[in-house]
């Protein structure tokens, strides 16, 4: 099915979601990211969902999903409707490619990371491709991977947290894969389809993913799909330019204590909860806690050192 623009009038309450991968358990800043999420929505009495973002399962670990979740819940957090796994999303995804298609905006490309590695400038995130097979793929070479058009390409958007922000595609990204050389799809693709399949009417997500969000108002723009309203949370940070993660060593959450994790969570984020929140029980902590949201009070970075004690810009 194609993804299509929801109207106005039937999003009866606004629409959050948090889309952790699977590639090992939660810490310190996933927790950030559902936190600021969950509040957002629940603050506008509106509905939060969890996806699971299952797309690469050479980088996935055995068990990572349940624990995920098993976590969540640990930590209080109620999500609305059933837990969305992109593995099971093919057919959704490859008519999402077929309207692509038909449209012409993605073609096949040849060549090899090493080739366009060769042959192309640094751009934000690596390697700008220079559109060497935008014309055909070579006599001889097969089609290792769909990319997008992004030629002329720019946008423009207002984060709610970050400002306004304004991206040349075409000479900061370049073309960018939807279907990648070993056959799985592309995040890029997957998160517009799946966001509109959901009718989330907010992001609310760290700043690492910034540099990302022109590429999937590209693509929701040319699927039909409604843009949502972007906010993106500092990142936490190790160091400084070094972000909190799996590869970076994050330790996993506890769950023995989590209110005292939650509690450091919105010092992060800027609110200034009461000292004895941090005593409170679950079931006391988050109705104080959505009550007390204030987006408006979050830093306006893009990312802070976390401490035990407070962050460092």
């Amino acid at each position: 099915m194609t993804p299509t623009a929801v109207p106005n009038s039937t999003r009866i309450r606004p629409r959050g979601r948090f889309a952790p991968s699977p590639t090992g358990p939660l810490h310190f800043g996933s927790l950030v990211a559902a936190v600021g999420s969950y509040l957002s929505a629940k603050a506008q009495g509106g509905e939060w969902l969890v996806r699971m973002e299952d797309l690469d399962p050479p980088r996935e670990m055995k068990g990572a999903a349940d624990d995920i979740l098993r976590t969540l819940e640990a930590y209080g957090f109620e999500w609305d409707g059933a837990v969305m796994y992109q593995s099971q999303r093919r057919d959704a995804y490859e008519a999402a490619l077929d309207v692509l298609h038909h449209q012409g905006a993605i073609y096949g490309c040849s060549c090899t990371r090493r080739e366009i590695a060769d042959s192309s400038v640094q751009g934000i995130e690596g390697p700008i491709y220079p559109g060497t097979c935008r014309s055909g793929v070579s006599p001889g070479r097969s089609v290792r991977a769909l990319r997008v058009r992004t030629d002329g390409v720019s946008c423009e958007f207002q984060d709610r947290i970050q400002g306004a922000q304004r991206s040349q595609l075409d000479s900061e990204i370049g073309d960018f894969v939807v279907k990648r050389a070993d056959g799985f799809y592309a995040y890029q693709l997957a998160v517009v389809v799946d966001d509109a399949e959901q009718r989330i009417t907010e992001i609310v997500r760290g700043a690492d993913l910034l540099a990302s969000t022109a590429r999937q108002i590209h693509l929701q723009r040319l699927l039909g799909a409604s843009t949502p309203a972007y906010s993106h949370l500092p990142a936490v940070l190790t160091a400084p330019g070094i972000k909190l993660s799996k590869q970076t060593g994050a330790a996993a959450l506890s769950r023995r204590d989590p209110v005292s994790e939650l509690h450091r969570a919105l010092v992060f984020l800027g609110q200034q909860p009461p000292v004895d929140l941090a005593s409170l029980s679950l079931n006391e902590f988050w109705p104080e806690s959505i009550a007390r949201w204030s987006e408006a009070s979050v830093p306006r970075c893009a990312g802070m050192i976390a401490t035990k004690e407070s962050p460092i810009p």
